[in-house]
């Protein structure tokens, strides 16, 4: 009996191999998973509210939905390269991964200024509409193939402020001479009515602007000026920001570490890089209030809007800009072609949805 007990065992334990119930190939059992460790690069202050908190937030999103596998430490601007240097940095390899603003690169790419906003442009819920349902993102990786690099949108801050100005701006000849950082289309559009644009990054604003090495500077609005304290250094906060009514950022990825990723860690980035980008517009609308009674109410800042002719004259401006940018880059063109065509549909529908509403929520209140 204790033989025949001893020949079933090793029957049973046979067969087990033999059907694969106890091989490292069974799907049911799990497996060790290759871990991935990347950098992140950024053109903000560390953990600066808004900019800054949007790449903390995704890293910690893939770590989560990833379990782990794919862990991204964060740089702020100046803490592995300076803020202007996250392009070539990522598509260098030197990091994985980048958060910028794409209007940055015009010197690399003219058309990548179109990612981040175009003055009298699409605010953040049509540009968003444009990149996933109109063709803007397909046409973005197309832009930047060459340097190794896949973009994702990273976030909106929504319609901005005019900026900050040291002086009463009354008519166009006030602008004209006026030192102003203002990067990107924005700042082609100073240009055309007389202003001079300045290339700074964020760290650089207050002390130039209190210096005097700048007459004006845009920023953001008032959640992000307010934490830069720019209302102890200029007088006069303009509204609305027609350079910038709807200000993208990105995320940018190195193409090869990404294509090194297995398909269920480049689906994680692709979704994070989504609800970053929702979250950080989520951010900007609820804390834009506050901070602007702040600064109104307990600091006194001047707020006010720019003369209905210096407007004009901008729009102007905008559309001579516009079709100069084209004129000399065919790729531009092409871009600028789909984005306009988008916003002119988009914005018709818009007249009778989101517009009407507006004007009808105002008689009411």
């Amino acid at each position: 009996m204790k033989d025949l007990k001893h020949f079933l065992l090793l029957c049973f334990a046979f067969t087990l191999a033999s059907c694969g119930g106890s091989t490292s190939s069974d799907p049911q059992v799990a497996q060790p998973q290759q871990t991935y460790e990347w950098k992140l690069v950024t053109s903000w202050p560390k953990n600066f509210p808004g900019l800054g908190k949007a790449p903390e937030t995704f890293a910690k999103y893939v770590e989560r939905m990833s379990n782990g596998r794919l862990k991204i430490k964060v740089y702020g601007a100046g803490q592995m390269v300076p803020g202007f240097e996250v392009f070539d940095t990522v598509s260098s390899g030197a990091a994985q991964m980048g958060h910028a603003g794409s209007y940055y690169w015009k010197g690399k790419a003219p058309a990548s200024q179109i990612f981040t906003a175009i003055p009298f442009g699409m605010n953040a819920t049509e540009f968003n509409a444009w990149m996933h349902y109109g063709g803007g993102l397909e046409m973005w990786r197309e832009l930047y193939a060459p340097f190794d690099l896949v973009p994702f949108v990273g976030g909106n801050t929504g319609v901005q402020m005019a900026g900050w100005f040291k002086k009463e701006i009354n008519s166009v000849d006030d602008l004209k001479g006026l030192k102003m950082r203002i990067p990107g289309l924005g700042g082609e559009v100073l240009k055309k009515v007389g202003g001079i644009p300045i290339a700074l990054t964020g760290g650089e604003l207050f002390t130039s602007l209190q210096s005097g090495a700048i007459d004006a500077t845009e920023w953001v609005g008032p959640y992000n000026d307010l934490a830069f304290g720019l209302h102890k250094a200029a007088n006069y906060y303009y509204y609305s920001g027609w350079h910038e009514p709807g200000a993208s950022l990105e995320f940018i990825v190195n193409k090869t570490a990404f294509e090194a990723l297995p398909s269920d860690l480049q689906a994680i980035i692709e979704v994070a890089t989504r609800a970053a980008n929702q979250d950080m517009l989520d951010e900007y609308t609820a804390a834009n209030n506050d901070a602007m009674k702040a600064l109104v109410e307990t600091h006194g800042v001047d707020m006010r809007p720019l003369p209905d002719d210096v407007i004009a004259a901008l729009r102007e401006a905008t559309a001579e800009v516009m079709n100069e940018q084209a004129e000399a880059d065919p790729t531009f063109a092409k871009i600028y072609a789909s984005y306009k065509v988008f916003q002119d549909g988009v914005s018709n529908y818009h007249k009778i949805s989101e517009l009407e509403y507006y004007n009808n929520r105002k008689a009411k209140d």
